[in-house]
């Protein structure tokens, strides 16, 4: 839980920042500040201010945590305005959760001469242009509305941790936080806050000290043993994904190593000797043909498509033969990287479980080092990589036109199902490269599976290059009209499509 009202007070005794100067200023997490101060009586002092939800404090450190790697807005703003400056007072305003910091900049001749050039002068929003040299720092310690707020001498804000427009909490507005203080005298506030009391915290040291050592072990959302959680979670379900990425190619490395096998089935369909069923026009059945086994020695069972002649199926188990041959190398490659990426996993998290610094661990879930902050996504679809080439799935009217407008080149390959409302798909060009007809065919396969064609099992896919694509003229949003434009007919194999959207690379299949 967080700190209440007393035990703020407690720990602001503790500290003793009166008189102390702000050396340096710190954000290790979009929702924490540290304030390195120094002063003639404590020397060095470490403040922590935290915001995190149900955890909200302020206390010493004993030691700092790792640096953020990258600088963050506020951080930087308060290096520019306070670093250097003198903390006057620190006060909890009204036993309200609230703490101030009272600091004064120092002041220089150039300074003074600015203050006589900016006076009476101000900014379109009224803001005077003078330099500041004293400012407020509030930092409102409750859980699920805190804030941290840098205001001027002029009480207008300068800068805020969590920009909040709708409670006035920007720059360049009025501070109201001193103006909207409850009452602590009103009968209700006493009878709220009869209600604390300042908690026997385990350990040894001053209560700021034991403040520090509850929350870095056992309380909070960043507390240790909470990240510690988080990263097991995030480690066994990374690693299920590859689990089963490796059984996937494992299962397809054992079917590719049948590549000679294929060719042997082939060559027995070619040489006959047996009876063929007739031609039926059932499509996708199957049926069995019992032939001799001049490799093997003895009878074979073959299965076969009734559907088409005895050549074709030889055919078919030679592609199959090919296939097998020219995809193990890749699948062996695949495996070696799910190897990788589950060894590198592992140092992962043997790395987080011997790191101690709670705020450490917050940077490496995120490797930003702002937890909250989710990683930039390449494209605003299910995008896929394969045998070097780029696939992109737009599954709604949305992503078709986000791809459209700001993703794809014109000498990009489009497919879509004929006849059917469905995703665009796109499969990036390379230069000097055409596109292979098996990604095509991948690619075919992914617009019947994500359009409504889906239920037939099959469908005829038209595709053309991007440039090829006219807007329809007050059409919805997305819609194109392709032109020389040419057609693929694919039957649907599901397992295929798992297969593919399993190497998926982002978005939710």
């Amino acid at each position: 839980m967080s700190l209440n009202f007393r035990e703020i007070n407690l720990v602001l005794s503790d500290l003793a920042l009166a008189g102390s100067r702000v050396q340096k200023v710190l954000q290790p997490s979009y929702d924490t500040i540290i304030l390195e101060t120094f002063g003639a009586v404590g020397g060095k002092k470490d403040v922590l201010i935290s915001l995190s939800s149900g955890a909200c404090r302020i206390h010493g450190l004993r030691e700092l945590p790792a640096k953020n790697e990258r600088p963050l807005r506020f951080m930087e703003c308060l290096k520019a305005r306070i670093k250097g400056g003198l903390i006057e007072s620190v006060e909890q305003l009204a036993g309200d959760r609230i703490v101030k910091f009272s600091l004064s900049m120092p002041t220089s001749p150039e300074d003074e001469a600015e203050d006589i050039k900016a006076e009476g002068r101000k900014t379109s929003k009224g803001i005077p242009r003078a330099v500041s040299h004293r400012y407020a720092l509030y930092a409102r310690l409750w859980s699920g509305a805190g804030n941290i707020i840098l205001v001027d001498q002029n009480n207008l804000i300068v800068d805020v941790l969590f920009r909040k427009p709708e409670k006035g909490e920007v720059s360049g507005l009025p501070c109201l936080i001193e103006e909207n203080l409850p009452d602590p005298a009103a009968p209700e506030a006493v009878a709220r806050n009869a209600r604390f009391a300042v908690r026997d915290l385990p350990g040894e040291g001053s209560f700021s000290e034991r403040v520090e050592e509850h929350y870095s072990s056992s309380s909070g959302e960043v507390s240790r043993e909470n990240l510690i959680a988080r990263a097991e979670e995030r480690f066994q379900k990374k690693m299920d994904a590859l689990e089963a990425r490796e059984r996937d190619l494992s299962r397809r490395r054992d079917e590719f190593g049948n590549a000679e096998r294929f060719k042997q089935i082939g060559d027995i369909l070619m040489a006959g000797g047996f009876d063929f069923p007739a031609l039926s026009h059932a499509h996708g059945g199957s049926a069995f043909v019992t032939a001799q086994d001049f490799y093997a020695g003895g009878a074979v069972s073959i299965q076969i498509d009734p559907s088409v002649g005895q050549v074709e199926n030889a055919r078919r188990y030679y592609e199959k033969a090919r296939k097998a041959s020219s995809g193990l190398g890749d699948v062996e490659a695949e495996l070696a990287k799910v190897e990788d990426a589950k060894r590198a996993l592992e140092a992962w998290k043997d790395r987080i479980a011997g790191e101690e610094d709670p705020f450490a661990i917050a940077q490496a879930l995120d490797k930003a080092g702002t937890v909250r902050e989710k990683p930039l996504r390449k494209y605003p679809c299910i995008w896929i990589e394969y045998k070097g080439w780029t696939m992109l799935v737009g599954r709604s009217a949305k992503e078709n036109d986000e791809l459209l407008r700001r993703h794809v080149r014109g000498s990009d390959l489009w497919l879509h199902a004929r006849d059917y409302s469905g995703s665009y798909v796109f499969i990036k060009a390379q230069r000097a490269k055409s596109f292979p007809l098996d990604i095509m065919l991948d690619a075919a396969g992914l617009a019947i599976y994500y359009s409504k064609a889906r239920r037939n099992g099959e469908g005829d896919v038209y595709y053309t290059q991007a440039k090829y694509l006219r807007r329809a003229k007050d059409g919805p949003k997305g819609l194109v009209i392709p032109t020389l434009e040419k057609n693929l007919f694919v039957r649907l194999d599901e397992a295929r499509i798992k297969e593919l959207l399993a190497s998926s690379s982002g978005g939710e299949s």
